[in-house]
């Protein structure tokens, strides 16, 4: 029995790469997921380059402020994990907080803040997140 193709499989036959970092939670930690974000997004454009040049900066931006948030927000460790999807970049945060995040308020008079899972929502394609015993997972989808 003769089968279709279905898409494209170019992917399919390639490794997909992928990275995990894990760091203690220390403010200085938040450079450090960027810069392994960035190491990863090399990595990738070698094998598959971006479909417009602001994914590059969107995925670094949405890690940034998920680096952030665990370190201000859940105490201890953080693990980030991205890897290539067939139609983008998941990324996934796991921190120690079972607390989900939710939006604040902007406030300029507190010193800003606020701003950010606003800005995660509106550059991913997809937010979710799995609360359990030992933390949560926020999930993400990029477009690349």
């Amino acid at each position: 029995m003769a089968t279709e193709p279905r898409g494209d499989d170019t992917l399919a036959s390639e490794e997909i790469p992928s990275r995990t970092s894990s760091f203690a939670g220390e403010p200085h930690d938040v450079t450090g997921a960027r810069l392994a974000a960035e190491e990863f997004l090399h990595v990738l454009a070698r094998a598959s380059p971006p479909a417009a040049p602001e994914y590059w900066d969107d995925i670094l931006l949405v890690v940034t402020e998920l680096a952030a948030n665990a370190v201000q927000y859940a105490p201890g460790p953080f693990a980030l994990k991205m890897r290539r999807t067939f139609d983008g970049v998941h990324v996934t945060l796991h921190d120690t907080s079972t607390t989900p995040p939710a939006p604040r308020p902007f406030d300029p008079r507190s010193g800003g803040g606020g701003i950010g899972w606003h800005l995660i929502h509106t550059l991913c394609d997809q937010v979710s997140v799995v609360t359990g015993e030992r933390g949560k997972d926020v999930h993400v989808f990029l477009p690349w």
